[in-house]
């Protein structure tokens, strides 16, 4: 019973994995940036509005987060961090912004939606689902519509944003040739997901926030400091990441969110939609202070989503290490900070609750 059982959940696993993959080849048949998570994304949404499962084990997400992490901790070289010294001022002045914008957009949403403030600033301050969730019951406030606002918000930059930049900035004629044409070596490759796997336990370890992407992040990050011989991964295996990340995504958006969320759900996307363009002119603002392209600050101020942010850096071959840092950033003053923030959002907010 228990290896019938076993079969049949390895069969589960495996369709998922090929519908995922299916999507993808059309996404990159399309020459979409992202393809493989993207295609990943639609499928497994699609597959859970069907109110059929996706299940799949948690450690491929946290493993798509190692492999795309440590692939992007490469560009962190002693040139490229001396760079980013110079930024500091504009990374804390773009994190402190994004607070004080999602303190704005959450007084629309209240004002559209009638949600409570508490409801309206948890759903719109740039953190995790999963964090805010957590916070959310700590001020006796419903997940459900949270976490959907949280996740359309993601779903939306990573649909949204990667297009968007390719497109407008025009010197990329085939995104996915720019990923797959990077040079590694097989023992280049294991030696930076042996770094990158080490800083993710080790974080993991220390309980600290995210991390899978920070941890390895930071292990790959002191392999190419020290200019050991790490390199990149072959395409294949950040294909396979991307995939893994795109069905997690996609398969937080199913029946029981929709319901859940009900009038809140048109109000949540405007909101969101609102909050990334509000970020994207942030970014832009800021090229004058950064000395940095429009493209790279647009991603570096993008309202989450760093891992998918850092790959669209990488397509675009530009700014790598700087959207990384700026996102970097902003998470170590959000995260670690959030319950203070929402009680100073709660306090500004109450009037317009009244």
């Amino acid at each position: 019973m228990a290896f019938r059982d076993g079969f049949r959940e390895l069969a589960h696993v495996m369709s998922i994995m090929a519908g995922a993959v299916t999507f993808g080849f059309i996404a990159s048949w399309l020459k979409f940036p992202l393809p493989w998570m993207l295609g990943a994304l639609v499928f497994s949404a699609f597959v859970r509005l069907l109110d059929l499962p996706v299940r799949v084990p948690v450690q491929t997400r946290q493993l798509g987060q190692i492999l795309v992490a440590s692939s992007v901790g490469l560009s962190f070289t002693p040139q490229a961090l001396q760079l980013m010294g110079t930024l500091a001022i504009p990374m804390l002045l773009a994190a402190l912004l994004t607070v004080l914008l999602s303190f704005g957009v959450a007084a629309v949403l209240m004002k559209i939606t009638r949600v409570g403030a508490s409801t309206a600033i948890l759903a719109t301050l740039p953190m995790g689902p999963v964090e805010s969730a957590i916070l959310a019951r700590k001020h006796d406030t419903a997940p459900g519509p949270v976490v959907f606002a949280q996740t359309m918000r993601i779903v939306l930059l990573v649909v949204l944003i990667p297009p968007l930049i390719v497109l407008l900035d025009g010197s990329v004629a085939d995104p996915v040739a720019v990923l797959s044409g990077a040079e590694w070596s097989t023992l280049g490759a294991v030696l930076l997901f042996a770094f990158g796997l080490a800083g993710a336990l080790l974080l993991k370890f220390l309980r600290l926030s995210n991390p899978f992407f920070l941890g390895a992040l930071g292990g790959a990050a002191i392999g190419a400091v020290l200019d050991l011989p790490v390199s990149s991964y072959p395409y294949v295996v950040l294909a396979g990441a991307q995939i893994f990340l795109g069905i997690w995504l996609g398969a937080v958006i199913d029946r029981d969110l929709l319901r859940n969320a009900r009038g809140f759900l048109p109000g949540s996307i405007l909101t969101s939609i609102l909050m990334i363009f509000l970020c994207a002119l942030m970014g832009v603002g800021l090229t004058w202070a950064s000395g940095q392209p429009w493209q790279v600050m647009v991603l570096a101020t993008a309202p989450g989503s760093v891992t998918e942010m850092a790959l669209t850096a990488k397509i675009l071959q530009e700014g790598l290490a700087v959207v990384t840092a700026f996102h970097i950033v902003r998470i170590f003053i959000i995260l670690p900070f959030s319950a203070p923030i929402v009680a100073q959002a709660l306090r500004l907010l109450a009037p317009a609750q009244k």
